[in-house]
């Protein structure tokens, strides 16, 4: 892995279209960390940055965490935990640090010392579980969704595969919600609404199911592997009605967009940001008209968006293709 750090003092303007009226704003894109080796998420506090990466091929057990010292990005990174199976989620939660696996979730002191795990053997979709995310005094994660096999007609989730749940710094576990594919990012609005991205790669019906953000009604079926998509119901699936009362979606992607980031805009709290890996764009959602709504794309300069993290009136994104850690600002 090259550990350089780097400011790159070029700014990227892109022109974003803002509504119907044609208005146009624009962003400004900085990258401030570089030389990183397949970035998934970050977490920041006042005093450190906590950065995971894959540091080689997904199926190397070589991933990492990394301590940044926010005052001197240039200075080189200090290797906090190593030898990690694909890292896709950190965060700083009841003065630790939690790292989600592909199959466990750990927590240790923020030296990495002290490591001790929380959850393991955890169902999967044979790739990789989401992000963690801190909620108040609950941490919230995921186990993506997998269906018996061979599958077919009237397969149903693996036990306790496809849901979300919360976890509190006593380490005492409580289910969310479940009925996802893949609840992999998630984010808190202003209003108390809990969001989360659903990954529904697969094919129902013989057609491709559509990602999504949806607002999260804890304690309910949220309807995959039935319903999937903006409520549609999955004949093959042998369920009667299977998408009554499951919560529309506030905005759809295309299949396989791949929507691995979610943040609250900083500049208006009734937007989302939404980083669409496979699609390499950020996109914004409005949250406070009827769903669906349309998303609009505010950046396309970028590789493989992963994760999307708020600091102050500005968003971080993790390029994970490019090993980049990119600012986003408002120019007003």
């Amino acid at each position: 892995m090259n550990r350089l750090l780097g400011v790159i003092a070029a700014l990227v303007l892109l022109a974003v279209s803002c509504g119907s009226d044609g208005s146009v704003g624009a962003y400004s894109l900085t990258v401030l960390v570089d030389g990183l080796d397949g970035p998934t998420q970050l977490a920041i506090t006042d005093d450190a940055w906590f950065v995971a990466h894959l540091n080689g091929s997904e199926g190397d057990g070589s991933g990492q965490v990394l301590r940044l010292d926010p005052d001197d990005l240039r200075a080189a990174p200090v290797v906090v935990l190593d030898g990690l199976e694909k890292p896709t989620g950190v965060a700083v939660f009841a003065g630790e640090l939690w790292v989600m696996e592909q199959r466990r979730l750990t927590r240790s002191s923020l030296d990495g010392s002290d490591r001790r795990v929380v959850v393991a053997d955890m169902a999967y979709n044979g790739r990789s579980q989401g992000t963690l995310t801190v909620d108040g005094d609950r941490l919230l994660f995921d186990t993506s969704g997998t269906k018996r096999f061979p599958p077919g007609p009237g397969g149903s989730p693996v036990e306790i595969s496809g849901a979300l749940w919360a976890v509190d710094g006593d380490g005492v576990i409580t289910n969310v919600a479940w009925g996802f594919k893949h609840a992999y990012a998630h984010a808190v609005s202003a209003d108390g609404r809990l969001w989360t991205t659903e990954i529904s790669d697969g094919s129902f019906d013989g057609a491709p199911a559509t990602d999504e953000l949806v607002a999260v009604s804890e304690g309910v079926d949220h309807g995959w592997p039935a319903c999937v998509g903006d409520n549609r119901a999955v004949e093959d699936a042998g369920v009667a009605d299977p998408c009554t009362g499951v919560p529309r979606s506030q905005a759809v992607f295309g299949p396989g967009a791949t929507p691995t980031g979610l943040a609250v805009s900083p500049w208006d709290p009734s937007r989302l940001f939404v980083a669409l890996w496979v699609d390499a764009t950020i996109v914004e959602v409005d949250t406070s008209g009827a769903a669906p709504a349309a998303p609009v794309v505010i950046a396309t300069e970028l590789s493989r968006p992963q994760h999307l993290v708020v600091d102050g009136l500005r968003l971080l994104v993790t390029d994970h293709a490019a090993g980049t850690i990119v600012v986003i600002e408002r120019r007003e």
